[in-house]
């Protein structure tokens, strides 16, 4: 069953309908057609709970995906059967294999300066960031000049992990750069605006607010250099940068700084933010509603990385000379 037959389609047109975000839609989307294919393309209404678990235990044992993906893959199915089909699975019986926690890899303070040293001006200041507010990557690059408080020294991260808003800090150091930088993307706006075209906004926003692509506020800090069209109106517009471009400047610049002995990416940035937090004797409770995590225990992974419990905000990137 292909991607857009009428079935998919329809579920497609049922996401959208209950304001899922994009992202969500497109993974969705992979797992039901994954599913689907899995076995012999029958329809789902045709499959039992029992072929569900057989899919996930595929995934499993065949393409050995992580728990992760697992529980991605179950909760695109569960919303298959329980929201669009309304055939609730109900309690599947289906147990994640058990594997320990690892601990997150972090760099220090010396290996940061290191490699923000090496990276163009606008790279510095996305991994600046990421180091320095604890944000994840699409976090970062889906910020718009309205997230920024620099009155208050915070930013306001919208729709993170699990739909959750949340504030967390901005370090000072990083005033002007970004004031440049919003200078610079309100001036590209300005020509696109011009060309009709503005920035990617979501689909009932801009049916509600029809000229809000002209608005600063909702102008993304970085934006894409191409215009694309809009997934949901089909309208040329202009979406945020793509994760790839500073994914490629790390990777340069972790081997220039001959850092290639351990694993840095983007998120390693945001587990130093974390450590360096409670290392400085910061409240595990604070640094846990500045990542955004539901649970604390998800936050205390980071104590084993310091070997003691920390109890205890200023960022990180304060302490720093770029």
């Amino acid at each position: 069953m292909p991607l857009r037959s009428p079935f998919m389609q329809q579920i497609q047109q049922n996401m959208r309908m209950r304001g899922y975000s994009i992202r969500t839609e497109h993974t969705y989307l992979y797992w039901i057609r994954d599913y689907i294919r899995f076995h012999n393309r029958q329809h789902p209404m045709n499959l039992s709970p029992d072929h569900v678990v057989q899919f996930l235990s595929y995934l499993a044992n065949s393409r050995d995906v992580a728990i992760n993906t697992q529980k991605t893959a179950l909760n695109a199915l569960a919303f298959l059967y329980n929201q669009f089909l309304n055939q609730p699975l109900g309690d599947i019986g289906f147990h994640y294999a058990k594997r320990q926690r690892k601990i997150p890899i972090v760099i220090s303070s010396v290996e940061v300066q290191a490699i923000l040293k090496l990276l163009p001006q606008r790279d510095r200041i996305i991994f600046s960031l990421l180091y320095g507010s604890g944000l994840r990557i699409t976090e970062c690059l889906r910020l718009r000049i309205k997230d920024i408080e620099f009155d208050s020294s915070s930013i306001i991260v919208h729709d993170g992990k699990g739909g959750k808003d949340r504030k967390t800090i901005l370090s000072s150091s990083l005033n002007s750069p970004l004031k440049t930088l919003i200078q610079s993307a309100i001036k590209l706006q300005q020509q696109d605006n011009q060309r009709g075209i503005g920035p990617s906004l979501p689909h009932m926003l801009g049916k509600k607010f029809p000229n809000a692509y002209r608005q600063p506020a909702w102008m993304f800090i970085f934006p894409s250099t191409t215009i694309c069209q809009h997934p949901v109106t089909g309208k040329a517009c202009r979406h945020h940068l793509h994760d790839s471009v500073p994914r490629k400047a790390l990777k340069k610049a972790v081997t220039e700084a001959g850092l290639n002995t351990k694993k840095i990416n983007c998120h390693t940035f945001r587990h130093s933010f974390a450590t360096e937090l409670l290392r400085a004797g910061r409240d595990i409770r604070t640094v846990q509603e500045l990542l955004g995590h539901s649970d604390v225990s998800t936050t205390q992974i980071y104590t084993h990385v310091l070997g003691q419990h920390f109890a205890g905000t200023n960022s990180p990137l304060d302490n720093l000379t770029i």
